[in-house]
């Protein structure tokens, strides 16, 4: 059933809020430090393990997948709308940065592509 996704994509979700405050603190900073992205990996890793050993039926792994599809553009685009924001009002380093950062990831590009190789 559909609500399986629900209740997995909400414990991943505080899971990952939990460790993400908890990490914060541990480095001294009053945020939570990588929250969404902890969840997106459990998310990940449980609903892997989910279709392997839980040996759901075809509609509880279906709404297991439609759940873990969904969480990606939704969290990680509020995440992000919030992440620019902040950077906005911060000032020109931290939009700096953030440039500098994506620029980097665009020129990364052929090196992995050259490193994965020819999957085809």
């Amino acid at each position: 059933m559909v609500i399986y996704g629900v209740a997995l994509l909400a414990l991943c979700y505080l899971s990952g809020v939990f460790l993400g405050e908890a990490l914060g603190r541990l480095l001294g900073v009053d945020a939570n430090v990588g929250g969404v992205g902890i969840a997106m990996l459990l998310l990940i890793v449980l609903s892997n393990l989910t279709s392997v050993q839980l040996k759901l039926g075809d509609i509880s792994a279906t709404g297991i997948s439609f759940w873990s599809a969904m969480y990606i553009p939704i969290v990680i685009a509020m995440a992000a709308k919030q992440n620019v924001l902040a950077a906005v009002s911060s000032g020109p380093m931290a939009i700096l940065a953030g440039v500098a950062a994506v620029v980097a990831s665009f020129l990364l590009i052929p090196l992995l592509s050259k490193l994965g190789g020819d999957r085809s």
